[in-house]
């Protein structure tokens, strides 16, 4: 098959039967066509029809080494620093579109299970099926052009304690029955984003387990259809307000649905498990397979480019305003511009620093791009702060699309215009930043970026208990006893 069109996605999604409960509401078929995904789904259907573009076609695609269909490029395992600058080409290609609000666009997954695919060895060490049955389940992704979410962590309940004593060890997700054929599992887990909207589910490792006993019901790699039977998906409200592209130009396109997953005694088939019952192995899942690695390759190109569409926002506002020879603008500017280069001179210096890994696969830099995720989620808050910073009272002084369009327009013409923008123009414009700096979609995108990793307290230790000090400190020993 090979990848979809927009329309192929869609028709699959509302083929679907899911169970999605929000705002008290049961969606359990055509979720395309439900006004809190419709939007967002129409956003992914767009990616999908990019694959098919003569424009984006040599950069997203390549060409499936069993079936000779073109497939993802996102799938493509790199052996050298080509496919690696070719991966990020693709990853860009999407993010650009998106404008880097899309956190959990196809490729971010597809990064994971092209490099879980290779670590056939790892995997091994457990059992020779998981090994097969990863290899197969990515085969199966790519041929099919998949798109699919996953979902990590335990309720938050009671942090103080592991999810495997909270109560009782009844609330997260946890092996309740084995049998040949498959596991039942049983309990909750955080946080599916894009969960109804997407074709499948990856039920991954959590952040950290003990080497325990009782660990191990918690300890498991499992990949379900998005509508398997017993798994239900609990969303929070919608943070799109149901306004125009005018009025709501970023929520109207890019709103991600956060879920709980719920599994009600879910079976999973012994095919489609990647790793059971092994809590040493679940917590190197990522570092040692590489998943880690691409997967922090694609978030990373991805920030790129939302650093590059803040950029760009603040400059047009500054200028719209008259504000951009100010020397107190220009340093947010400026800041703004470091932001962007920092990011490229990270990922470039993590392509640079590649070096193939065992399996021969050719792995970014970690250490770099472990520095790139521990930086982004700290910068990124500064974005809204300067968009809010620009904008002032300009974010409060907005009519909608509707009075831009009544007898109120003359007003608007009059007393809303812009030193390059006429009023209209610059209601547009003011709409754009009000989105991207103060509205519930903005916060939430402000939340998302700061903790997708993960705790950043927890990710800094990581960092320090990972990264090689030696040499610098064998330096700094040295010169306390040289007599020059």
């Amino acid at each position: 098959m090979g990848i979809r069109t927009g329309q192929q996605y869609l028709d699959k999604l509302n083929a679907m039967s899911p169970h999605v409960v929000i705002d008290g509401e049961v969606v359990s078929g055509k979720v395309a066509e439900h006004p809190a995904f419709k939007n967002v789904a129409r956003s992914y259907a767009k990616l999908f029809d990019m694959q098919h573009d003569p424009q984006h076609q040599e950069a997203l695609t390549y060409t499936s080494p069993t079936s000779g269909d073109l497939v993802n490029a996102s799938f493509l395992v790199p052996k050298t620093l080509e496919d690696l600058q070719r991966r990020r080409k693709a990853i860009s290609t999407w993010a650009e579109y998106s404008n880097g609000f899309l956190g959990r666009s196809g490729d971010y997954m597809n990064s994971s299970l092209t490099a879980l695919a290779t670590a056939q060895k790892w995997f091994s060490q457990a059992d020779p099926k998981f090994a097969e049955n990863i290899r197969n389940y990515y085969e199966w992704a790519r041929e099919n052009d998949t798109l699919a979410t996953h979902t990590l962590i335990p309720p938050q309940v009671n942090r103080s304690v592991s999810g495997s004593e909270q109560m009782g060890g009844q609330l997260s997700a946890r092996i309740v029955e084995g049998r040949e054929d498959g596991v039942v599992i049983k309990g909750a887990r955080m946080l599916a984003t894009i969960a109804p909207i997407a074709d499948e589910l990856l039920v991954f490792p959590s952040t950290v387990l003990r080497n325990t006993p009782e660990d191990a019901p918690y300890s498991y790699a499992f990949a379900i259809p998005n509508d398997t039977p017993g798994l239900r998906y609990l969303c929070r409200t919608s943070l799109y307000n149901g306004g125009s592209t005018h009025d709501e130009p970023l929520a109207s396109r890019y709103e991600e649905m956060d879920a709980v997953a719920v599994f009600d005694d879910v079976f999973v088939p012994s095919d489609r498990i990647f790793m059971l019952g092994n809590p040493q192995l679940c917590n190197a899942f990522y570092s040692e397979t590489g998943a880690g690695a691409l997967m922090t390759h694609q978030v990373v190109t991805r920030t790129i480019a939302k650093s590059e569409f803040f950029l760009g926002l603040a400059s047009e506002l500054a200028e719209s305003i008259g504000i951009d020879g100010f020397q107190h603008i220009q340093e947010d500017i400026a800041e703004l511009i470091i932001d962007v280069e920092i990011g490229k001179a990270l990922i470039r210096a993590s392509e640079a620093d590649a070096e193939l890994n065992d399996e021969g696969v050719m792995l970014p830099k970690w250490s770099t791009l472990n520095a790139a995720r521990n930086w982004y989620p700290k910068i990124a808050q500064r974005f809204p702060q300067i968009i809010r910073k620009f904008s002032a009272s300009g974010l409060m002084a907005l009519p909608g699309e509707a009075d831009v369009n009544s007898d109120a327009r003359a007003d608007i013409e009059m007393y809303l215009q812009g030193k390059t923008l006429t009023g209209p123009e610059r209601v547009r414009l003011f709409k754009l930043a009000f989105d991207a700096s103060i509205s519930g979609f903005s916060g939430r995108q402000s939340l998302y970026e700061y903790f997708f990793f993960g705790d950043p307290v927890r990710m800094a230790g990581a960092l320090v208990n990972s990264y090689d000090r030696g040499p610098v400190r064998d330096r700094v020993r040295e010169f306390l006893h040289r007599e020059d």
